[in-house]
């Protein structure tokens, strides 16, 4: 977590960024922001609805991959943020590309995100797309990226440069809950690549999630392995974990959703896991930092 020495040093010098970014969206004149509910897509609306009023507008997509909590709160984070907010079923299951868990399996679930974006900015005669992407992202491997250019979406953070720090230290500045939220992902993200993506593995990853958040865990992982659950915690929960009465009830809990075997990770919780395994090894895209849309604004 960010300190308050360090949220004060991150602002002050990314200061020109953010200026660069309300310029540019300003220039759009509308938008439709692709709206999660995650630190990068609030903070992108944030801002979006502070330059644009009521010409911005955020768009949230439901589907069995996401987690039952998140549709909640981006409902609460959009009315907080006095944003117009519409929400859509997204039906990427329904594909069998994504459903077979390739190692591009985003690609196909952010085609249909977008697909849907695309739909409802043209209905509206908004000017563009917005998504979440960061200047950090370029280090992932980010698959859903090569959608969002094929749909011609605009990523204003990382077009301004802004990271992820720097990002959670606007958002303290700027008042959003969102600030220290911890790192998100689809529930298929919990699913190994090569083993099939279906509503009955999601809904088992998401009501054993459930069950952690309900007992005040924070930044964690359930990963499908069958009959195996493999929980990935943050090492500072490892304490509350070794209670004997949480792991009893954490076991419990999770056998009566369908697994045999409950395991914790003895290498704590990290993203990217997934990607390690499967030999993927994150590497920047050629224009790096130049982000589809419009160009990089020039910062001191």
């Amino acid at each position: 977590m960010l300190s308050p020495e360090q949220i004060q040093a991150l602002c002050d010098a990314s200061r020109p960024k953010l200026e660069a970014m309300r310029e540019s969206l300003r220039a759009q004149g509308s938008a439709l922001v692709a709206f999660s509910g995650g630190v990068d897509s609030t903070f992108v609306l944030k801002v979006a609805v502070e330059v644009l009023g009521e010409r911005a507008l955020a768009l949230t997509a439901l589907s069995a991959s996401v987690a039952p909590e998140e549709e909640q709160e981006a409902r609460e984070l959009a009315g907080r943020l006095g944003a117009r907010h519409v929400v859509v079923s997204s039906n990427e299951l329904a594909n069998p590309n994504y459903a077979a868990n390739p190692t591009n399996r985003c690609y196909f679930c952010k085609t249909e995100l977008y697909d849907l974006c695309e739909a409802k900015r043209a209905e509206l005669g908004l000017s563009v797309v917005l998504d979440g992407f960061n200047a950090d992202d370029f280090k992932d491997h980010r698959p859903g990226h090569k959608a969002a250019k094929e749909h011609k979406v605009v990523s204003p953070l990382a077009q301004a440069g802004l990271t992820k720090d720097e990002i959670r230290a606007w958002s303290r500045a700027l008042g959003l809950p969102t600030w220290d939220k911890p790192q998100m992902a689809c529930l298929a993200s919990r699913i190994p690549y090569g083993t099939s993506v279906t509503r009955d593995r999601l809904l088992q990853i998401a009501a054993a999630e459930s069950e952690l958040r309900t007992l005040g865990f924070r930044q964690f992982r359930v990963r499908y392995h069958q009959d195996v659950a493999r929980i990935e915690l943050d090492s500072v929960e490892y304490p509350r974990f070794f209670e004997a009465a949480v792991r009893e009830r954490i076991n419990g809990a999770f056998k009566s959703l369908g697994f045999k075997f409950v395991a914790l990770d003895l290498e704590p919780f990290r993203s990217g896991r997934l990607n390690e395994a499967a030999g993927i090894t994150p590497q920047a895209p050629a224009g790096q930092g130049k982000a589809e849309g419009f160009p990089l604004p020039v910062v001191g």
